[in-house]
């Protein structure tokens, strides 16, 4: 028997691949995609899996904050870098994140970073995959 719980799935459909289209099954996902570099409207995986990382990197860094009842600052934000690389071993992917606090000491924020990478889902799923680097802004 497991503890594990569904909190929610997130249903999208691609035709077309790199070139293609990707929606998601609400609808509020509709997306032109495009080959990196391209120019070509649209985005791409990289992109939307930067997107999702910081997004969710910044709800772990919430989780924290309220766990050590501190205040996650209005202007927090995450960049993150999603590079596409090809090797000897074909393709791979690695990433940086970076993390500005605005208002909290350095020891302060870095707490919290640490602790956002540790429960964070993309952090956990990437863990050990590719290379992640998350600097402190």
């Amino acid at each position: 028997m497991s503890d594990r719980t569904i909190l929610y799935t997130g249903k999208t459909t691609t035709t077309g691949g790199r070139e293609g289209r990707s929606i998601s099954d609400d609808g509020q996902l509709d997306l032109k995609l495009s080959v990196p570099g391209s120019h070509l409207p649209g985005t791409n995986p990289e992109q939307l899996f930067g997107a999702g990382w910081s997004a969710c990197f910044t709800g772990a860094m919430r989780h924290a904050a309220r766990a050590q009842k501190i205040n996650l600052p209005a202007e927090t934000s995450v960049s993150a870098e999603i590079d596409l690389g090809q090797g000897s071993e074909g393709f791979f992917l690695q990433a940086r994140l970076t993390v500005s606090l605005p208002g909290l000491d350095r020891d302060t924020a870095r707490a919290l970073i640490d602790a956002a990478h540790q429960t964070c889902p993309y952090s956990k799923a990437t863990r050990g995959n590719i290379d992640v680097v998350i600097t402190l802004a």
